[in-house]
């Protein structure tokens, strides 16, 4: 009996000293910066004390969208450009490829794997229910590919800014994929005479394509923050300024 008293005794003072021990490290702990977090495509995202965002980028024709984008990318925020995704969607080996074809048939496959382009579209020109039909296959393939570009690039630095530039983010409903969605406006006689300018199109070709994509009511209503570009470049980067200190200063919208 006195022997294992002596034990218990010794039991105990061995947990004592442990939990002396222990005490700096649960201090430390309980000190540590509180961690933000956020929901990035659904995912909880965590920083330590670092305010960050994913924002999604659009507009219309000569709206001065790839303007901001490449203001925001000399900003230091990873660009992750929607089109370019759209490429890869289309290129041999992707799931998107062989959905096409089979859908649309042997001859919109060029001789090298890739989507034949102009083939393509002489099949969805005029025709709303095969437009929706290639849309239906592509779009879900970019989402996927923006996705996995967004978690790429929050997992290489946490504390970058991302940005996803989309003409056709509001119709396509990626608004999910950002923390923001930015609207870049422009009236659209700035945008027929900044196209005919550019592009040496004729004014109807350039009402024609503002008139198959929405108005700017229709994608400010989706917009946190909306850039207005009728003026000058400068007033523009102005309000890119501003927009971005705010978001990064943890502002939200």
């Amino acid at each position: 009996l006195l022997i294992l008293q002596l034990l218990l005794q010794l039991l105990l003072l061995l947990l004592s000293i442990l939990l002396l021990l222990a005490l700096p490290s649960v201090a430390a702990l309980v000190q540590r910066p509180p961690f933000i977090t956020q929901v990035c495509c659904g995912r909880l995202h965590h920083l330590k004390g670092v305010s960050m965002a994913v924002i999604c980028l659009t507009g219309g024709i000569a709206s001065g969208k790839s303007t901001a984008a490449r203001f925001l990318a000399n900003q230091g925020a990873e660009v992750i450009d929607a089109d370019k995704l759209g490429h890869e969607a289309y290129a041999p080996g992707n799931p998107a490829n062989d959905q096409i074809v089979a859908h649309f048939g042997e001859e919109v496959r060029a001789p090298s794997g890739d989507i034949d382009r102009k083939a393509l579209g002489s099949k969805v020109f005029g025709q709303p229910d095969q437009l929706k039909a290639l849309t239906d296959i592509v779009w879900p393939e970019i989402r996927r590919l923006a996705e996995d570009r967004i978690r790429s690039a929050l997992d290489q630095n946490p504390a970058r800014h991302v940005v996803l530039e989309a003409a056709v983010l509001i119709e396509a409903s990626w608004e999910d994929l950002g923390d923001e969605v930015w609207v870049v406006t422009v009236e659209p006689e700035t945008a027929i005479a900044r196209c005919m300018a550019r592009d040496g199109l004729e004014r109807a070709a350039v009402e024609q394509r503002l008139a198959a994509q929405l108005t700017n009511e229709e994608r400010t209503a989706h917009a946190h923050r909306v850039l207005t570009n009728d003026a000058s470049e400068n007033e523009l980067i102005e309000q890119l300024n501003i927009a971005f200190d705010a978001i990064s200063n943890g502002d939200s919208a």
